[in-house]
């Protein structure tokens, strides 16, 4: 079965809205704890899911 032109496109935009998302809970849920170690990480994580979405001009909301 062929896929819809538009498919990736969609496929790639839902899982990077999907990873920002789960990246700004890791970071709130590591500041809740007050871990810097893990505020780092979620930061560092949420700056670099966020970076590829604008690359690709994915609305992250």
């Amino acid at each position: 079965m062929p896929i819809a032109p538009g498919a990736a496109v969609s496929e790639f935009a839902e899982a990077m809205q999907q990873r920002v998302q789960q990246a700004r809970k890791a970071l709130a849920e590591a500041e809740s704890a007050g871990d810097a170690y893990e505020i780092a990480v979620a930061e560092d994580e949420l700056e670099d899911a966020l970076r590829l979405a604008r690359a690709h001009g994915v609305d992250t909301g």
